[in-house]
């Protein structure tokens, strides 16, 4: 429980100056997204996109299988990238 806790709050550091740092490509940044999320949600957020919820989901340990079977379910009924473009805005 300890390191949970120590996990989430060294997250918290990282996040807090990122909050208010001013949007660039790259950088510190693009590399902590590409790091814990993949080099396609890095080359996203590069290009402007914003995080969306199905991607903070997958650096929580445990919960992380429920955002891998959500888009496991996803690409079983064939969604396309316009699609989720379409139901979440400004993140694909």
């Amino acid at each position: 429980m300890k390191k949970f806790f120590a996990l989430v709050l060294a997250a918290a550091l990282v996040a807090a100056p990122v909050a208010v740092q001013a949007r660039e490509t790259g950088g510190l940044v693009g590399g902590l997204v590409g790091c814990c999320f993949g080099v396609r949600t890095a080359g996203a957020y590069n290009d402007g996109k914003n995080l969306d919820i199905r991607d903070w989901i997958r650096i929580i340990p445990f919960v992380n299988i429920v955002g891998a079977v959500w888009d496991a379910f996803d690409g079983y009924n064939g969604i396309t990238t316009a699609e989720l473009a379409k139901t979440y805005p400004g993140c694909y």
